[in-house]
């Protein structure tokens, strides 16, 4: 919606771990039309809006495969990647990651160091390419919410647990203010 020269743009609630929402795995996006397009338009205001990285349709209760991503040090950079898929891997790496859906945490994840992956643009147009370092591990971990997994699944069994009894105290505390 545009009012004079100010352009208002929709934001999306962020999900947030344990809601059930999380689990549920993204359908391809069968056309790419004008609704798609906002949807990423939104998705991306809603990634900066929210200090992110990287943000996928699913993390938004949108159960289609896109993604949005920027890396780069003075955030203008965006990508939206429709369908994408990782199509090769190697090597190892880890890196700490945080995630918009599990806001406040932060932990060691192994993940591939290096793919290659493909994707869809907002014009259709098919693109593949090699990704390392933080772009590889962002397009891994925003590809994994659209599989309905989430960062804290690599971690260990009492890692989980632990997040989780933090996170019930926390809603429990803030119940009480409210």
């Amino acid at each position: 919606m545009t009012l004079g020269r100010m352009t208002l743009t929709a934001k999306f609630e962020v999900l947030h771990f344990p809601d059930p929402r999380l689990r549920k795995k993204a359908v391809p996006v069968e056309t790419i039309d004008a609704h798609i397009k906002a949807i990423a338009d939104d998705m991306m205001e809603t990634m900066y809006d929210e200090g992110g990285i990287g943000l996928a349709a699913t993390q938004v209760n949108i159960q289609q495969r896109i993604v949005v991503i920027d890396v780069s040090e003075d955030r203008d950079r965006p990508m939206i990647l429709i369908n994408p898929e990782i199509i090769a891997s190697e090597g190892i790496e880890q890196m700490q990651e945080g995630c918009l859906s599990v806001p406040g945490y932060y932990d060691d994840v192994e993940r591939a160091e290096n793919i290659r992956y493909s994707y869809l643009t907002p014009d259709g147009e098919k693109i593949e390419q090699d990704a390392s370092g933080l772009l590889s591990v962002c397009v891994q971990h925003e590809i994994d919410h659209l599989d309905g997994k989430l960062f804290i699944d690599y971690l260990s069994p009492l890692k989980r647990q632990r997040l989780l009894k933090k996170i019930e105290k926390q809603d429990k505390l803030q119940a009480q203010v409210l």
